[in-house]
């Protein structure tokens, strides 16, 4: 039905040009783009023309992309875009799991002028189509603006604007705790914030989920002349309400109230209380107050709850001019760095108006080259905490103590206004850090120096940097669990030569685990990933652990097993485990690494992905260029095929080879895919830290835009989100009618699920596992006919077998 799929056009088009625009400024990627799509190299070239007039076509044609989108056409794509008619309808089950791109709707254009027997009725007059196909050029720069969130055009600044990045909601940990009807405490980790359940709080055989967070930026309705906040906003989640006793919040706080009498009448510490983020918040009056620790007496009890505590004056009182001059205030710094020192690296300073320093804190405005880069996660270096009688303008200085390292002079001393303390909100400033020469890399002390301004008070303490990145070949050789995924993101460039990749060896797997077939299992409907058998056949087993998935109707327990040449997953209860020794026949269950390798990659075949995120962590990851060349086919490849803007780094040189593989698969997008191509090639270097990342970033990305608004339910499953947080998610996505766009559906899907899967660190098998079965748990699960996710639950059970037959500690000569 035309009207099932007919786009929301109630758009206003001149200002997503004029978002064109400034994308084009903060997109790292954007003046590159021609390399990877060659439909916006003329968009890329006009936004350095500042004469170039743009022309908004849908302003006048506001249909055109419903009279595409509900007239589809056959082609298939390199499966990398987000499929917007896809979103608007359920796929049928015989439908391609790949998505259409700028050159396929160009194409459809192209075909219906020459078949204008398929396009059904439009609200458009025939007329409209021949002004489209006279202005081709006008059309592409109106699709890919209205795509503005995807691929190439990605803007990692307006992506951001959701609950589900870190770096607009500044939080750092969330702590979730299970308790009975003994009650107990929680604390949330390195804080002074607890929650305390008194005994029968709930009843016998009851239990209550207490979830704790710390929001770093507090509520700037709390922050005035009167009040100022003096610890981080604290959201407490209850998971049952069926409860008869109160419960206690316990905060230590950043400010002690003055021993004199006008301060002690005038000005109170308080709790201020909400079941909003964003407010309206009370005051409670059940505190109890000793020194600058405060209890509060929760009673009105909610599944989700706000309180933040604040020094509150009833009025100011000449000589003081704002609550500040009541209270002994502390103020607390952090310095904040990557996790390893590399030859240029930034560290942050960061100024909180309370006592929570995070050990870890999510920076999204770092610089690289003039640059804006993606969101990174800094680690705690050192901190420090002074006394600041009332807001004043602060200098800061990072002084090297080490003549091997040095601040850029730019750099070297910065202000922090005092209207920006008053707000309460963090206060970051980013100091970067440089090696002098080509010396050898070593950790190193700084001197942090505050100083207030108007005033010679000048606090300062000394930071000690971690060690530099360790020798990469080490870690390349260095056995380890497949579980974790920890890959160094960059390295130092006097550490790149030491790198060997090992060689791939096409040879046949050692197998030490098989199973014997105890019935015939053959499929009338046949499922993806899902073996067939017949009662007796030796199947080789590729590990001991299990899946859990869904069959035909039911959720099982899977092996990953090969029979002939063929992987998938074969039911436990079916078979008999045996020893390689107990193995008569097992002709039928023998597969090569490099069959092995082309079948685990086949879910990338069919799942979307961004390509400027996939390019920036291949670049960043991969240290020789020769290398993933020479396995992508480009052997013949020399430094003197090379532009000079490619020659000083590694990663650009690695970029270049990756976007020319970019090139070539789009040229012959029929034949070959490019994150399938790429995700072979890197199985065949041993990055398997890279490619686990890769497989959870895609398979989240997909998810989301399989999901739609069926990510409500999800969320339930996953993390019990109430009504108020799924709402939190989605309302920076909201349209002008005030909800989410069908349409638009994927990206609070996508923010939650980024948020759900960063808790698990480097447990990507975890990730992938638990999403598995809570897709499995719907009530119509996704899962039936997108199998891609078993799919990729299957590649990273096979990276412990692929690395020990692929890659003999033997070197070949």
């Amino acid at each position: 039905d035309a009207n099932e799929s007919k786009l929301d056009l109630d758009i206003d088009w001149p200002g997503i040009f004029k978002h064109a625009q400034s994308v084009s400024k903060t997109n790292p990627f954007w003046n590159e783009l021609s390399g990877s799509n060659p439909f916006v190299h003329d968009i890329a070239a006009s936004n350095r023309n500042e004469n170039n007039k743009r022309l908004s076509i849908l302003k006048e044609k506001p249909y055109l992309f419903s009279k595409i989108s509900s007239n589809r056409d056959s082609l298939d794509s390199s499966g990398d875009e987000l499929d917007i008619d896809c979103l608007l309808r359920k796929n049928s089950a015989r439908r391609s799991g790949r998505s259409k791109s700028v050159s396929d709707f160009l194409d459809i254009v192209d075909n219906q002028r020459f078949n204008p027997h398929k396009t059904a009725p439009q609200k458009t007059t025939s007329s409209d189509m021949t002004w489209l196909q006279n202005d081709r050029e006008a059309y592409k720069m109106a699709w890919l603006s209205h795509r503005q969130l995807t691929r190439s055009c990605l803007d990692l600044e307006a992506m951001s604007h959701s609950p589900g990045w870190a770096q607009t909601q500044a939080t750092d940990i969330h702590v979730v705790c299970k308790l009975d009807h003994e009650g107990g405490s929680v604390q949330l980790p390195d804080s002074d914030i607890n929650i305390h359940v008194p005994v029968g709080h709930v009843l016998p055989g009851e239990f209550q989920e207490v979830g704790l967070k710390a929001i770093l930026n507090p509520p700037l309705s709390c922050n005035n002349e009167l009040s100022s906040t003096v610890s981080p906003l604290i959201e407490l989640t209850l998971s049952n309400l069926n409860t008869s006793e109160a419960i206690f919040l316990e905060v230590k706080v950043a400010a002690k109230v003055k021993n004199d009498p006008l301060s002690q009448v005038m000005s109170d510490i308080v709790c201020f209380f909400s079941l909003n983020k964003e407010g309206p918040f009370k005051k409670l009056d059940n505190c109890y107050i000793y020194q600058d620790t405060i209890q509060v007496k929760l009673t009105d009890l909610s599944h989700v709850m706000y309180a933040v505590i604040a020094v509150q004056a009833s009025k100011i009182q000449p000589p003081a001019t704002n609550v500040w001059d009541y209270v002994h205030r502390t103020v607390s710094v952090g310095i904040y760095g990557p996790k390893y020192i590399h030859p240029s690296f930034t560290a942050v300073f960061t100024v909180f108006g309370h006592n929570y320093v995070p050990g870890k804190l999510t920076i999204c405005d770092i610089k690289k080259g003039g640059k804006s880069m993606p969101p990174v996660v800094f680690q705690l270096w050192g901190k420090h905490t002074f006394l600041l009688e009332k807001p004043q303008d602060l200098n800061i200085s990072l002084i090297s103590c080490d003549p091997d390292f040095q601040v850029k002079k730019e750099d070297q001393s910065k202000n922090i206004k005092k209207e920006e303390l008053k707000s309460g909100e963090m206060v970051r400033q980013q100091f970067l850090f440089s090696m002098l020469g080509c010396r050898e890399m070593h950790f190193f002390v700084f001197l942090v120096q505050i100083k207030i301004l108007k005033s010679s008070q000048v606090t300062q303490f000394h930071v000690t940097t971690p060690d530099p990145a360790p020798k990469l070949s080490g870690i390349i050789n260095r056995p380890k669990h497949l579980q974790n995924r920890k890959e160094i993101k960059s390295a130092p460039w006097l550490l790149i030569p030491t790198i060997k990749y090992p060689k791939f060896q096409d040879k046949t797997l050692s197998v030490n685990t098989y199973g014997v077939a105890l019935k015939t299992v053959l499929r009338q409907n046949k499922i993806d990933y899902l073996l067939e058998y017949f009662k007796g056949d030796t199947i080789a087993l590729l590990g001991e652990d299990k899946v859990k998935a869904i069959g035909q109707t039911k959720v099982k327990e899977w092996y990953v097993g090969v029979l002939r040449r063929k992987i998938g997953l074969v039911h436990c209860k079916n078979i008999k485990v045996i020893s390689k020794e107990q193995a008569m026949d097992t002709a039928d269950s023998e597969l090569t690494t490099r069959n092995l390798v082309e079948q685990i990659a086949l879910p990338f075949k069919k799942l979307t992905y961004i390509y400027s995120v996939v390019l920036s962590t291949v670049s960043e990851s991969v240290y020789d260029w020769r290398a993933l060349a020479e396995v992508l086919g480009y052997s013949h490849m020399s430094l003197d095929d090379f532009n000079e803007a490619h020659i000083d780094k590694e990663s650009e040189r690695v970029a270049h080879v990756v976007k020319k593989m970019k090139q070539d698969c789009h040229a012959n997008k029929k034949k070959r895919l490019f994150l399938y191509e790429l995700i072979v090639a890197l199985l065949k270097i041993d990055c398997q830290g890279l490619v686990a990342r890769l497989t959870q970033d895609t398979i989240i990305l997909t998810a989301a835009v399989k999901l739609g608004k069926s990510w409500r339910e999800l969320a339930e499953k996953l993390a019990r989100l109430t009504k108020q947080q799924i709402e939190a998610y989605e309302v920076p996505h909201h349209g002008k009618n005030g909800a989410v766009a069908l349409e638009m559906m994927w990206k609070p899907a996508y923010d939650f699920l980024y948020t759900w899967a960063a808790h698990y660190g480097d447990g990507y098998r975890d990730v992938l596992q638990d999403l598995q079965s809570a897709l499995d748990k719907m009530k119509n699960p996704v899962t039936k006919q997108w199998r891609e996710l078993t799919g990729a639950l299957i590649l990273v059970n096979c990276m412990e077998v692929l690395r020990a037959s692929a890659f003999s500690k033997m070197e070949e000569e």
